[in-house]
């Protein structure tokens, strides 16, 4: 997970010693926040999730072990690292027969510290093998891409749950930010897997030398620094679901290595004599176009895309969705609010407008984002467009261009030529048939034709 995702929750009395602890921990790449009072770090833990709390604890108070209990049972997953200035071995042992994943001394000693995170947050993970926690993890966390009706999302719902209860393969395409995992994570919950893991590997960030090992695990002394037997990502996966990111990305080596397990069923773990048995779900995911690579250049091997494609889920872009900003918006803010404990705000409709025009080029990940800043940074309840940051008005000077790309269809460049004028001309369907040079019946018709139906409208067709 990125330093960026983890959220860290610093309690101390001493506000010396939780500046240091901050500083120490911000300069990781972790979301640190501080707090002084118990009472404070309670209603903190309720309002959001906290993978460590990093706690002051005094031996003769009782107030870290209490306060532990209180927030486990808030997040049953967060992990505790106590920090004493007084404590015994006894105390030591103690708190951490009560719960806590580390105890440590205080002078705060940063290095000790970083390694100490590291390590809770390895325990977290591999806790998670039994996918409760990340699921309870990822629900808190992450808000609803499935708002709103577009044509596109509705189909791709119903493949959803068409798919979830079998074991086909399933590879999703689409652009960074369109939310492919989101849809793996989708398939994964509604299907009789649920209870077992969904492992996410992004491949491109695979060594090529370690590779084999990541995947099918390793055993003690297989190469230099394999001390331990260490579990892969298809063993961790066992009986759940193996979500491949940027499948694109996989180097040739890992391409031969995943075709092997995909084709025969079995893997072997790097240095074993034991063959076992590959029981997860494969669902691959990509933002690049497998199809033509495989053809052209042999960049991705041909039979692994043939492998992998039995099912395709195509995520759309963000501005071919634009009926759905208003509804995604309203979700986010929503979610946002409650998140980090800010009053619940509204976009005014002009907003909403200019959202609709823009071109998104980070798609949902990008508007959700967006949304985040504004829930936090906006003091007021109406978010404006005076608001907005400047290169979002900037983006008003792509407000009449078409998303057309060499390959498409009449058909598709007059539905995105209709979309389009309906989006960013007018919504008024009269004036978008003058402005098109048809008839409001022909517009009509086509609006049906080309399911546009649910683009927003301001005054009804007579």
């Amino acid at each position: 997970m990125e330093p960026s995702n983890i959220h860290i929750l610093v309690l101390d009395r001493d506000a010396t010693s939780a500046r240091l602890i901050e500083s120490v921990l911000s300069k990781e790449g972790y979301r640190v926040t501080t707090a002084s009072h118990e009472t404070d770090a309670l209603n903190l833990a309720a309002g959001g999730l906290f993978n460590i709390v990093v706690k002051s604890f005094d031996a003769r108070r009782i107030d870290a072990v209490a306060l532990m209990e209180k927030v486990r049972g808030i997040t049953p997953d967060t992990q505790f690292i106590f920090i004493s200035d007084g404590g015994t071995i006894h105390t030591a042992v103690d708190a951490l027969r009560k719960g806590a994943f580390d105890y440590l001394s205080k002078p705060i000693n940063p290095a000790q510290l970083i390694e100490s995170v590291r390590k809770a947050l390895d325990h977290q993970s591999l806790v998670a093998e039994d996918q409760q926690i990340k699921l309870r993890l990822r629900r808190r966390s992450d808000p609803d891409i499935f708002a709103g009706s577009s044509t596109a999302m509705k189909d791709i719902s119903r493949l959803i749950q068409q798919i979830a209860s079998t074991d086909v393969t399933v590879l999703i395409e689409g652009e960074s930010g369109t939310g492919k995992e989101v849809v793996a994570r989708a398939i994964h919950e509604k299907s009789r897997r649920k209870a077992k893991p969904f492992i996410a590997v992004n491949c491109a960030a695979l060594p090529e030398n370690l590779i084999e090992a990541e995947l099918f695990g390793h055993v003690r002394g297989a190469f230099t620094g394999a001390v331990s037997d260490r579990k892969g990502r298809f063993q961790l996966a066992a009986g759940g679901t193996l979500f491949l990111d940027e499948i694109g990305d996989l180097s040739r080596k890992g391409q031969g290595d995943l075709l092997r397990v995909l084709e025969d069923g079995t893997f072997r773990p790097v240095g074993s004599q034991k063959l076992e048995r590959a029981t997860a779900r494969i669902i691959a995911a990509t933002n690049k176009d497998l199809e033509t690579e495989s053809h052209q250049g042999g960049v991705f091997r041909e039979d692994l895309f043939y492998r992998l494609n039995i099912v395709s889920i195509v995520m759309p872009p963000l501005r071919e969705r634009a009926e759905d900003i208003a509804p995604l918006v309203e979700s986010f803010t929503a979610h946002f609010c409650a998140k980090h404990q800010r009053r619940l705000k509204k976009f005014k409709p002009g907003v909403v407008s200019l959202f609709q025009t823009l071109r998104w080029p980070g798609n949902v990940r990008q508007l959700r984002n967006l949304v985040e800043r504004l829930v936090v940074t906006v003091p007021h309840s109406a978010i404006g467009l005076d608001d907005l940051p400047p290169s979002m008005h900037q983006g008003k000077r792509e407000l009449h261009a078409i998303a057309i790309q060499p390959g498409m269809t009449l058909a598709q460049v007059e539905a995105e030529l209709i979309r389009q004028t309906l989006l960013k001309v007018t919504s008024n369907r009269e004036e978008a048939a003058k402005t098109l040079g048809i008839s409001r019946r022909a517009l009509q018709y086509k609006i049906q034709r080309y399911k546009l139906d649910k683009l927003p409208r301001h005054t009804r067709l007579g």
